[in-house]
């Protein structure tokens, strides 16, 4: 009787969530309705130690400091200057431009980790000028949308932390793990860019005559932003520094570039505080409400059912791999990486352990099947973002139809991670 309770708590999650009631109270309410007529008052003496436990938990304290980096950095004027340097270093190419717009989504998801933020800035920057130039609005949108989500796997990012803190793993390795896969990613999305330029030369508008790039100008871009990630990364992979510590490095050296830049007022020290203070919270409310959740649906058993049902079936860990990164996939549908990071991956970690997996290689394997989640349709929140700052003209099932290849590009990325596990585990082995 409690696994069929455990099954239809998990089932009135994922339809109250459908219906669109707020994330962090949906799950505490869940957890009341079922918990208490079942397992008693008893079972919730357990949340304050579990609550109390996750907000002493040191590591998770680099979030707020990795998104108060992030919001300085994108209020310091970054993303105009990147754009327009690598524009006119790639301006020769046809569709030049939207390979500026991964670079720089690439580099801005180094040193913000916010996709919000990232996405909205290059919507404000990026997207009105390929509509000038007349870059097809759906290629153009997807860009960037796409570009945006760079910042779930390249490190410092949040989702790497949190699975890090999950999973048992040293966030240091698993920051250094997703190097290889994020460059193969990038490499990827300009790779098609590339090819569907010289494929179909008319989708492009014509490249424009360069007649020669300013070194000097996009030296003078680009060397803060990878001065300030190769120490942040650095200390962390060096071991002078914790992720936490490297965090709050990260905090200084960002403030510094933002007087440097000239963009540096109390007003926007005050706003980017206020809007670190209201992510952080939204991430950490989640996280209370999602450990009540897993505190009933377990003391239902719902966790051994789907333990059991996972090791009953034959070829266990292809088998497992292969049901997890599905189950992942669907859900990014409906729900945020923060939800499902916080609900599902714990139910998976011990079936993990138990069947002998890396944990380093699977938290990639579950950190690049998230990014998914932002660009999936009807919950792409990347494509939220995207609309919010975009012309009227641009419907959203053109940002849909233009994110679709590089959807397609992150699963061939995912099923490359599942044949060659050495792209994740190498680097961390020659690091620590």
């Amino acid at each position: 009787m409690s696994g069929f309770l455990a099954l239809a708590m998990f089932g009135t999650l994922v339809a109250t969530l459908l219906l669109g009631f707020p994330v962090a109270f949906t799950l505490g309410a869940i957890a009341i309705f079922f918990g208490i007529p079942t397992l008693g008052l008893d079972i919730f003496s357990l949340l304050p130690m579990r609550i109390y436990g996750i907000m002493t938990n040191f590591t998770l304290l680099a979030v707020p400091l990795f998104i108060f980096m992030g919001v300085i950095l994108e209020r310091s004027g970054l993303a105009e200057r990147l754009l327009r340097d690598l524009s006119d270093l790639f301006g020769s190419l046809r569709g030049g431009l939207t390979v500026s717009a991964v670079l720089v989504g690439a580099i801005l998801g180094a040193t913000t980790g916010v996709v919000g933020a990232t996405v909205v800035t290059l919507g404000v920057i990026a997207l009105p000028a390929m509509i000038k130039q007349k870059y097809p609005t759906g290629i153009a949108a997807g860009t960037i949308a796409t570009a945006g989500t760079l910042g779930q796997i390249i490190p410092p990012s949040i989702v790497l932390i949190l699975l890090a803190d999950i999973m048992g793993v040293a966030v240091g390795k698993l920051f250094v793990g997703a190097i290889i896969p994020s460059a193969i990613l990038i490499i990827l999305y300009i790779g098609y860019l590339v090819f569907h330029g010289l494929k179909n030369p008319d989708s492009f508008p014509k490249p424009k005559t360069v007649s020669s790039v300013d070194w000097k100008s996009v030296l003078i871009s680009i060397s803060p932003p990878l001065l300030l990630i190769i120490i942040v990364l650095g200390s962390i992979i060096i071991g002078i520094a914790s992720p936490t510590e490297s965090a709050a490095l990260g905090c200084v050296g960002a403030l510094l570039l933002s007087l440097a830049s000239g963009e540096f007022s109390f007003n926007s020290l005050r706003e980017s505080a206020a809007y670190t203070v209201k992510l952080t919270s939204m991430v950490f409310i989640i996280l209370v409400g999602a450990t009540a959740f897993s505190l009933v649906f377990k003391g239902l058993g719902g966790d051994l059912i789907i333990r059991d049902s996972l090791l009953s079936l034959e070829s266990g860990q292809l088998v497992f791999i292969v049901m997890s990164m599905l189950l992942i996939f669907l859900m990014g549908f409906f729900l945020d990486f923060i939800e499902i990071s916080f609900i599902v991956i714990p139910i998976l970690v011990p079936i993990c352990h138990l069947l002998n997996i890396d944990p380093l290689w699977f938290g990639l394997m579950v950190a690049i099947n998230l990014q998914t989640s932002f660009l999936t349709p009807p919950f792409g929140f990347s494509i939220f973002y995207l609309k919010a700052v975009s012309p009227k003209e641009i419907e959203t099932t053109e940002i849909y139809k233009g994110v679709l290849p590089f959807i397609g590009i992150q699963l061939v990325v995912l099923l490359l991670l599942a044949l060659f596990p050495q792209l994740v585990t190498w680097l961390p082995k020659q690091a620590f």
